[in-house]
């Protein structure tokens, strides 16, 4: 079936008697949003959260990294081809649009495109636009020459094709609707309307569009004479885009999944559904394990159920969720990329904002007592929250990202960045472990403290009564993959804060250890004899 997104030199290594388990497989893609079919028949698919682009065979599966994470383009978003091959590519959070030779060399065409995202090409022009309130619609230069607005003031556009008639179509999810414009400019017209947060507009052989509808999980085909629709396919909210192979129609799902519509009604799973990072990982008392997925929250529950907790497009998510702690039964308390502090509650679809304002922030803890501390990594600080008061724990840090607290209060940090666990206690700070290289998840359990070493690709577990350490796994899939630089993505215009991440750890009422392998998309489980 292809490769996966990690591959080890050897199988993680343990200490005696720990037992390893994946509570979830590893994923197939860092996500999937924009596609399109190249010359060579293989659906190309970009991958904003792996800042990657992978080419996939339809009739096996078979996965190749064409942009692989680390590479020069960062962030795609959508993409398209020339008649000469040459890939062009929206970075969405970099705000430009790239373009990528045959012979693999890479340049930037545009570099002034905020929030870059829907691209196509047609009889020689390539047509670009912004993903947010205000945004233009282009066509850019391939020589690298000033762009031409083709319309601005366009309240959310995404993913769009030129139709038969020589105009371009395309989804404006600020209103619900699809509307076409004059290549050469002029008014817009509406096309359909009452749709369900639509972001892509392909056209079949016949002329009709397609459309997916991230809201509701539709691919609506809209005939674009009257604006009638029949829906091709149910599938679940967070679809991105479509393309065709010849006659066959796939559809990307943001978390990963690519689907075939074989007839109207009729579905298979091409790729599954998958995490796209994960981060933070926290465990109500009556054993459920929550993960924070950015954009997509999961609760697993014992046994290995995994249910969708909340998603960008279900009402009262939180936004990008980065780290987590349980707070009460199905009552979470979560950090966010728009520099957050939330209450969320997914079973009332519901979450509210406890504190904002900050700066990347990190993980976060539930004191005794039921104080909140959090890692501002942007600002080096680790904060109280109590109600509406904020205390600064610690400040001048370097790159706060792991909070622990204990049964008597002592608060536990890893500074990444220094390579070091610090403990704050009664008004003091002490260094509990350094030598590290990038430490970033910590929970605590039975005196003991476990740590992620992202850089090593390590648990580390730290006795706080005798100070003995020892590796209780090595050669984790953590952090970046083998050979590949991860660059942290920024944000997407006034949507979403910086998509930074880390690799989170939770511990089970049982001292089982669920740790979050964001290097392969999976969470895995390690256990003591």
């Amino acid at each position: 079936m292809g490769s996966l997104l990690y591959r080890s030199e050897s199988n993680p290594r343990l200490a005696h008697g720990w037992t390893l388990q994946r509570l979830t497989p590893p994923s197939r893609l860092f996500g999937a949003n924009g596609l399109r079919t190249g010359a060579d028949g293989r659906i190309y698919v970009a991958q904003v959260a792996g800042s990657q682009v992978s080419a996939i065979d339809v009739d096996t599966g078979a996965i190749e990294a064409i942009s692989p994470m680390g590479g020069d383009i960062v962030g795609p978003d959508d993409l398209v081809f020339d008649d000469e091959g040459n890939l062009f590519v929206t970075e969405v959070t970099e705000n430009r649009v790239s373009m990528r030779s045959p012979n693999g060399t890479v340049k930037v065409l545009q570099g002034d495109m905020p929030v870059a995202n829907p691209i196509t090409y047609h009889k020689g022009r390539l047509i670009a636009g912004e993903l947010r309130f205000g945004g233009r619609i282009m066509e850019l230069d391939r020589n690298g020459g000033a762009p031409r607005i083709i319309l601005d003031n366009v309240p959310l556009v995404n993913a769009f094709e030129v139709g038969p008639d020589d105009k371009l179509y395309f989804p404006v999810i600020g209103k619900n609707e699809i509307w076409r414009v004059d290549l050469d400019g002029g008014a817009p017209e509406v096309v359909a309307r009452n749709l369900a947060v639509p972001n892509s507009v392909k056209f079949d052989a016949a002329g009709f569009i397609v459309s997916t509808q991230a809201a509701s999980g539709q691919v609506l085909r809209i005939d674009p004479r009257n604006g009638d629709r029949t829906v091709l396919a149910d599938i679940r909210p967070g679809l991105d885009n479509c393309t065709f192979v010849g006659h066959r129609l796939f559809v990307s799902s943001i978390s990963g999944q690519i689907t075939e519509i074989i007839a109207p009604g009729a579905i298979r799973a091409l790729l599954p559904d998958g995490l796209q990072w994960p981060m933070g990982l926290a465990v109500s008392e009556d054993g459920t394990l929550f993960v924070a997925d950015g954009g997509f929250c999961y609760t697993l529950q014992p046994g290995g159920v995994r249910q969708l907790a909340g998603m960008h497009f279900t009402r009262g998510y939180p936004g990008f969720t980065r780290g987590v702690a349980a707070e009460t039964l199905g009552q979470w308390i979560v950090s966010t990329a728009n520099g957050q502090v939330a209450r969320f509650c997914p079973a009332r679809d519901e979450s509210q904002v406890l504190a904002s304002g900050y700066d990347k922030l990190m993980d976060v803890a539930v004191a005794p007592g039921g104080a909140l501390i959090v890692a501002e990594s942007g600002r080096g600080r680790a904060l109280v929250l109590v109600g509406e008061q904020e205390t600064t724990l610690a400040d001048g840090l370097d790159c706060p990202v792991g909070v622990a607290v204990g049964p008597g209060g002592a608060c536990y940090v890893t500074e990444s960045g220094a390579g070091r666990v610090l403990c704050f206690s009664n008004g003091k700070r002490n260094v509990v472990l350094d030598g590290l290289q990038q430490p970033e998840g910590i929970a605590l359990s039975n005196g003991r403290l476990y740590i992620v070493d992202v850089m090593a690709r390590e648990l580390i577990e730290h006795d706080l009564a005798s100070s003995a350490r020892r590796t209780i796994a090595a050669d984790l899939p953590v952090g970046a993959p083998p050979g590949a630089v991860r660059k942290y993505l920024g944000g997407l215009g006034n949507m979403t804060g910086p998509m930074v991440c880390f690799s989170g750890i939770a511990v089970g009422a049982d001292g089982t250890l669920y740790l979050s392998a964001d290097a392969e998309g999976s969470v895995i489980a390690l256990r003591s004899p």
